[in-house]
This record gives structure tokens, sequence and C-alpha cells, in this order.
């Protein structure tokens, strides 16, 4: 047996976790090369005349280089009862495609006292995020919990606001977090983890729970900013986005993907799992209406390079 094949059993078996009637989603890569790579993380690449394997090479340096910070990745993993593997796999998979690593954590820390007193605020030309989910459109999702609550949200925006007029006002034909929780600049996301506001908000309830920090408020933007700029809190923000979409897979979709990173970095990456496992589960429900076998979630070029480079992360957390 391989390396990487003695890995990904070994990877198989200790996050093995009741499934009920789950399909295990093998480890490893569905497509044989990488898809495609965003043209935007190209450019931005380009224009700091790196590299993706540079980039790559950065951050897997400062996770290896650092054993504070392992030791704070396998706490928040063993919190939230995930492999650190996946902790890893989406700091590798931001970093190497969406910024450049910041050589030392410090820089965070004073970056999030920074935000801390910024006086931003979530709003839509005037119009308050509190205020806009208070409209009754979105009666339905009020409910639901923080992670079920900010997925139905979007999609009220999605299917009621985006690309429209609505009460004399005309809102972007753009995603929900880029047009309310992103008052910077468009496609911003924050700190070790590159978490933006939304993701933040829509775990917040579980961070509180597991580890205790209190629970974010969408009126108060800056706490919001200041604690997934923090490397230890977000850390804890990472597992609850990795475990929670571990969970909504499993539960909505029908899939167990703890066993393979590179699905799980994809997600992390794109955001919305209970979204995308609904999407899923229909899309299967069709499928096998149609007598077809069903489709299992695949990875994307983020997560393609987390399954590719498994081995060489594993040798960080032996």
């Amino acid at each position: 047996m391989s390396r990487f094949a003695a890995i990904a059993a070994a990877l198989l078996i200790a996050l093995a976790m009741p499934a009920g009637a789950a399909t295990l989603v093998p480890p490893g890569n569905r497509n044989a090369e990488q898809p495609a790579v965003p043209g935007g993380s190209k450019a931005r690449t380009a224009q700091t005349r790196g590299t993706f394997e540079g980039k790559y090479a950065k951050i897997r340096a400062l996770i290896a280089g650092n054993r504070e910070l392992q030791a704070k990745i396998r706490k928040a993993a063993g919190a939230y009862g995930i492999s650190p593997l996946h902790i890893a796999g989406a700091l590798v998979g931001e970093h190497t495609y969406n910024v450049d690593a910041l050589d030392r954590l410090q820089t965070y820390y004073v970056k999030a006292l920074s935000y801390l007193n910024s006086g931003v605020a979530f709003a839509y030309e005037g119009e308050p995020i509190e205020d806009f989910v208070a409209r009754p459109e979105f009666s339905a999702c009020r409910s639901e919990s923080d992670t079920r609550l900010w997925s139905c949200r979007e999609r009220v925006f999605d299917a009621q606001f985006r690309g429209r007029t609505v009460d004399g006002r005309a809102y972007p034909d753009n995603r929900f977090g880029a047009v309310f929780f992103q008052p910077f600049y468009a496609g911003q996301t924050f700190g070790l983890g590159q978490l933006n506001p939304l993701t933040a908000l829509s775990v917040s309830d579980v961070v509180h729970r597991v580890s205790g920090y209190p629970e974010l408020d969408m009126r108060e933007a800056g706490e919001v900013y200041a604690a997934i700029m923090d490397p230890d809190k977000t850390l804890a923000y990472m597992a609850a986005v990795i475990r929670t979409s571990i969970d909504a897979y499993r539960d909505v979709a029908g899939f167990d993907i703890s066993g393979n990173p590179g699905v799980v970095a994809t997600l992390y990456n794109v955001g919305d799992p209970v979204g995308r496992a609904e999407a899923l589960k229909a899309d299967n429900a069709r499928r096998r209406a149609a007598g077809q076998a069903p489709r299992l979630p695949e990875e994307n070029y983020y997560g393609w390079l987390v399954n590719d480079r498994l081995a060489d992360l594993a040798a960080i957390f032996p």
C-alpha cells in the first residue's frame, strides 16, 4: 500500500462517525486532472508575481513551522469533532488561491483590534441588515437556527430581491453576502481562515455553544470583523463551518464526506453547505427516478489540491 493510500485509509477509520444510512464518500479526487482555476485567482496571483506552487509552499511552511499554531489547530479540531487535516486543508486552499499567508500571526491580532472600533456597518444604501431581514418576505426563516437561518435568508434574497426593484429600491444582481456584508469591497474575506462576515454569523450559535465565545450580532459589524481576524477565534469559526458542512451533507444529502478532505475543503470554498446539500439531494432524487446512479459530491479546483497534497499535509499532523 502506498503512503497516500495508507493515510487515506487511516483517515477514513479515524473520521468514521455514526451516519445511519449515509453513503461514505471515498477518499481521493473524482477528477483525474485539476478542474480549472478561476481567472480571478490567477489574476491575484499574477499581480503579486507569485505562483500557486509558491503560495502553497508558504502556507504549508507557516503551519509546519509553528508548533503553537499546530496545537491550536488540533484543539479546535478536537472541540468540533473533525480532523485537523480539514482545517489545514482550508488554510492551504485559501492561502494558495486567494491571498498570501502573512509571515507572522501577530499581524492578524493587530488587524483584529483595528477592525473592532472601525465604525463599519452591514447595510445596503442606508438600509441596515437588521431592518432588511425584518421584512415580511423573511418571515418563514425566523424559526431556523443560525446555519439554516442565513441559508434561508440567502434563498429569499435570491428569489425576491436579487436584480429586482422592491419598494422603489433596486438591488444588485449579486450575492446576498456581497450586497450587505462586504462594505469594504466585494469579495473580501478576512483573517487566517479567510472568512467572510456572513459565514461567521451563520455558525455563531455553534461557536458560542462549543467554544463559549459571545454570539455575534449583525448590528455590531466591528465585533464580527474582530472575531474573524483573531487567529484564535477564527480557528473555532473555521472548525464550526467545517463541522456544519459535514453535518449538512450527512443529514440532508445522505453522504458522509468526513473522510474526503478535498470535498470538505470545496464546501469551505464555495459556502452555503445546506443549500448545496439540498440541491444535491433533489438532483439525486431526479436521477433515481430516471434509473440513474446517484451523483457523489466531488471536489473543485481548490479541494482537488487538498486531496492531491494530503500526504504532505498529513506529515504535519502525524
